[in-house]
């Protein structure tokens, strides 16, 4: 058989055989690691297609997108011997860079986490938080400021030369002890108790104020009435006074006044009018005299 007919019909036959072997499509967001037979490879692949690729290799795709997980319920004694719950969230990518290191050392994604992130997590918590006097300072926002702050600082220190970059670390809850929840709850409890005692003693103050202000004013009406009656009083007094200083120097005002009765009395048709004569002793009746007359 013609040597380059044999050539051809190997190389369809590998292409037949193997197909999609020579061709890899590494996702986004991913970096490809190749293994040949068990060896990994030192150079990683960029996402998008590769071809013509050896078609014995073996393909991992490695995410390195930024991600989170969860940590809930990390157990930190602190100084006063309690023990405290805490829950966080790390937020992390993985170094592309370094994934056939990692893949090499660790393995796969959720290996690398599992032997390296969560386990120094969890002893940096414990570390950090040993130094805290009292478990309900993790109350304090500064507290927890400083054990987010300090475990993402070792954090970081530790896993970068591993192949894991931190973004952040935040703490997403507390859970204290529940004697210390319970001493807490009963602690408000109280301070709510005085609170409403101060306002209900505030109130009862105001009351008071409003009160004394009331008589105040009441007070000083009355004080304001009875100046008006003296006022009225010391005021009709010297009328009087005048009108018995006129009379006793000047007669005519007692036969005006006279006068002016005696008309009045006659406009009164009920009225009787006597006329008196200075010459005699007894009034004679000089108007209505038929009066009790039978007609």
């Amino acid at each position: 058989m013609n040597p380059k007919l044999t050539l051809v019909l190997i190389v369809v036959l590998l292409v037949l055989v193997f197909g999609r072997q020579f061709f890899h499509q590494v996702p986004a967001g991913h970096v490809g690691i190749a293994t040949f037979f068990g060896e990994v490879e030192d150079r990683t692949y960029a996402e998008g297609p590769h071809f013509p690729v050896n078609p014995l290799l073996t393909w991992y795709d490695m995410d390195v997108r930024e991600k989170s997980t969860k940590l809930t319920g990390v157990e930190v004694p602190t100084s006063d011997q309690l023990l405290t719950k805490v829950d966080l969230s790390i937020q992390y990518r993985l170094d592309g860079s370094k994934a056939p290191m990692m893949y090499r050392e660790t393995g796969d994604e959720s290996q690398v986490i599992q032997v390296h992130l969560i386990p120094k997590v969890r002893s940096l918590v414990r570390q950090v938080a040993s130094d805290i006097p009292r478990a309900e300072d993790f109350f304090n926002q500064q507290t927890r400021d400083r054990l987010a702050n300090e475990v993402q600082v070792g954090l970081a220190e530790y896993v970068t030369p591993k192949g894991i970059l931190i973004e952040t670390v935040l703490i997403r809850g507390i859970n204290l002890p529940p004697v210390l929840t319970n001493a807490i709850e009963q602690k408000k409890e109280r301070e709510q108790a005085v609170e409403r005692q101060k306002a209900e003693l505030e109130r009862f103050r105001t009351e008071q104020a409003q009160q004394v202000a009331a008589a105040s004013a009441q007070r000083e009406a009355a004080e304001e009435q009875s100046k008006r009656q003296r006022i009225l009083a010391d005021a009709k007094a010297y009328e009087i006074r005048a009108i018995n200083e006129a009379v006793a120097s000047n007669p005519s005002y007692v036969q005006l006044q006279s006068l002016e009765a005696l008309k009045k009395m006659a406009e009164d048709p009920a009225a009787k009018l006597y006329f008196l004569d200075s010459n005699s002793p007894n009034p004679l009746p000089l108007l209505h005299m038929g009066e009790g007359q039978t007609q």
